[in-house]
């Protein structure tokens, strides 16, 4: 019980804030150009704290050698997305890189 009680705290908080900014940015007429600069890091923030863990927790704890796979995949993932700034290939070659990598013994 306590647990749905944590989900759905947490998800109430999640709400008001996502409404306070609609309700915010619907009354302001214009969006000061710092909130915009500081908006336009949120979804790479998001985004490296998603991925991020993913890449360097091996097996039971860190891991940040050429040994991690995923991590190696993600590196090479990370410089497509870097030369190319192209989605589907950054997913494709990632992929491709994780499953190759899996391969070799």
């Amino acid at each position: 019980m306590r647990l749905w009680l944590v989900v759905l705290a947490a998800a109430a908080g999640t709400y008001a804030l996502r409404v306070s900014f609609v309700t915010l940015f619907g009354r302001v007429d214009d969006v000061p150009s710092r909130v915009k600069r500081a908006l336009a890091f949120v979804p790479p923030a998001v985004l490296a704290a998603l991925v991020l863990p993913e890449l360097v927790l091996y097996g039971d704890g860190l891991s940040v050698s050429l040994s991690n796979d995923r991590l190696v995949a993600g590196l090479v993932a990370a410089g497509v997305a870097w030369k190319t700034e192209d989605m589907l290939a950054t997913v494709v070659v990632g992929m491709g890189a994780l499953y190759v990598l899996s391969l070799v013994p």
